[in-house]
């Protein structure tokens, strides 16, 4: 799994969108948490993003990190039918992070992902994408792609080494 694959030492927040149903209560934190040795837990409104944990929007809100690297949650509109939305939290690491910003778009369906990942790359970030042909689901990956703005397309296994690599290289 990608997240335990990270390492424990890890010097950089993470911060994860995934599409959850915000009908059913949520245990992708626990899950997660039980697969990683990094803290992983549902973001919350206000609070500053750690190195080496890692932050899940809740569902149906959208996360947002500031260039203070505090975390935002909102309830604004839905984007790509979607809330929360991968495209906001691109942008807004894109902003936050600039040349340093690393944008990762995995498994899943619909668009989204795909205007957030051109964010990241005209500002000097780097964008990862699962490579498609490797995803349960396709069609993220695929938009992230179809974009031209994707540094590396990588099966599942290989995106953590990458991510370990880039992070070190980028914390100048």
């Amino acid at each position: 799994m990608l997240l335990g694959a990270l390492g424990p030492e890890l010097s950089v927040p993470v911060l994860l969108v995934q599409h959850l149903d915000p009908r059913h209560r949520t245990v992708i934190a626990e899950v997660l948490g039980r697969r990683t040795p990094l803290p992983v837990k549902l973001a919350e409104h206000d609070e500053r993003a750690l190195p080496g944990t890692v932050y899940i929007a809740p569902p149906d809100r959208h996360l947002l990190v500031g260039a203070d690297g505090v975390l935002t949650l909102s309830s604004s509109a839905r984007v790509h039918f979607v809330r929360p939305s991968a495209d906001l939290l691109f942008e807004s690491v894109a902003g936050a992070y600039g040349h340093r910003a690393i944008a990762c778009v995995l498994t899943g369906t619909g668009r989204d992902g795909a205007m957030g990942v051109d964010a990241v790359k005209s500002r000097g970030g780097t964008v990862i994408a699962q490579d498609p042909r490797t995803a349960e689901f396709s069609g993220m990956p695929e938009a992230a792609v179809g974009t031209g703005a994707v540094d590396f397309v990588l099966p599942l296994e290989e995106i953590a080494a990458i991510i370990r690599g880039l992070v070190e290289g980028k914390r100048q």
